[in-house]
């Protein structure tokens, strides 16, 4: 357990002068309970298992769970806490507790944030370029897809291939670096409500994919003189982000250990969910947009509306669109959550 006095919001808490303050006043607390708060203190942000508690706390000596949680109950009441909507201390299921509210560390007269929230713009960085990273390798699968797809006549295989590679790869990339440093933000600011890593993931989304949406649409005007047809752009990117910062949330946020297998299957599941939303209202992803974009201008070779017989339709119809929204949607989810969980599992590691 660290050296040094704290101090997280009215509180004060020194534990080699034994005493936990509430601005002048004193708080009561066994010796047992102050050092169980103490741990958990000094290591904010971070899980601190059930087993720690019995090493360091209870050293040994026989006890049920029934001991922590009266332990951690009397804790939160003396903070003001709530277990519903913590301030203070979270629970995380079957694993332990985490001190969630920011802590500055006072030794001497000066003072200094702890090591954890001197790291968190190290995992704000870490978080955002995992989950671009995710993205890229989303968007490089759909692109080879798409790519051997949309071969058609006149047009080599390879071609057709690079083009839509370079397309999918690009805006996935995009894409992710928006809901991936959304969500990264978000948890910077807190880990409890669910609803902030959705917010920050529609957020990041929201504004990458009307940028996406303003800049193809320009470009096509600057280099052909036409704009196309109605492509994916901020409704679509912040829906996607919301499924996304969901998916996060439930593997990252809540688990003690994120699970690389589960977390992608969740993202996967989100993610498909939210291509299917997209989809039934009728707004494109990349394939309805790349299908969208061959019609608006009708002397391209591109044929992405071949996709539609592996669906048995002749062309790009609504089947087709609903199924490649879908799939898209769960590669996107599964790359971002999944490459996310790999960097937070390798950040614990390393502490």
């Amino acid at each position: 357990m660290s050296s040094g006095s704290f101090r997280f919001e009215a509180f004060s808490l020194d534990p080699q002068d034994r005493q936990l303050r509430r601005g002048s006043e004193t708080v009561e607390l066994n010796g047992r309970y102050l050092d169980a708060l103490a741990l958990l203190v000094s290591e904010q942000g971070r899980l601190v298992p059930k087993t720690r508690f019995m090493d360091e706390i209870w050293r040994g000596v026989p006890v049920t769970d029934e001991a922590l949680t009266q332990c951690i109950r009397t804790l939160r009441k003396q903070l003001g806490d709530d277990a519903g909507n913590p301030r203070f201390i979270e629970t995380v299921p079957k694993h332990g507790y985490r001190f969630i509210a920011p802590v500055e560390r006072v030794e001497g007269q000066g003072s200094r944030p702890i090591a954890v929230a001197d790291a968190s713009s190290e995992e704000f960085v870490r978080l955002g370029l995992a989950g671009t990273t995710g993205g890229l390798i989303a968007g490089a699968v759909g692109g080879l897809f798409y790519g051997l797809a949309g071969n058609s006549e006149g047009m080599g295989t390879l071609s057709v291939l690079l083009v839509l590679l370079t397309i999918t790869t690009t805006v996935a990339t995009i894409g992710a670096t928006g809901v991936s440093f959304g969500i990264a933000a978000a948890r910077r600011v807190t880990r409890r409500p669910w609803q902030w890593a959705i917010i920050g993931g529609a957020f990041g989304g929201l504004v990458v994919g009307g940028i996406v949406k303003l800049l193809g649409s320009d470009a096509s005007n600057l280099f052909l003189g036409q704009a196309p047809g109605d492509i994916t752009g901020p409704a679509e990117g912040g829906v996607l982000g919301a499924a996304v910062g969901l998916a996060a949330w439930l593997t990252i946020w809540r688990a003690g250990r994120p699970r690389l297998r589960r977390g992608a299957g969740i993202g996967a599941v989100t993610g498909g969910f939210a291509g299917l939303v997209i989809a039934l209202l009728g707004r494109p992803m990349m394939g309805g947009s790349l299908e969208r974009l061959a019609q608006s201008f009708p002397h391209s070779r591109l044929r992405i509306d071949q996709v539609g017989h592996l669906f048995g339709e002749s062309g790009f119809g609504p089947v087709t669109q609903t199924v490649t929204s879908m799939l898209e949607g769960a590669l996107f989810g599964a790359c971002v959550v999944g490459a996310m969980i790999v960097a937070e599992r390798g950040s614990k590691r390393a502490r």
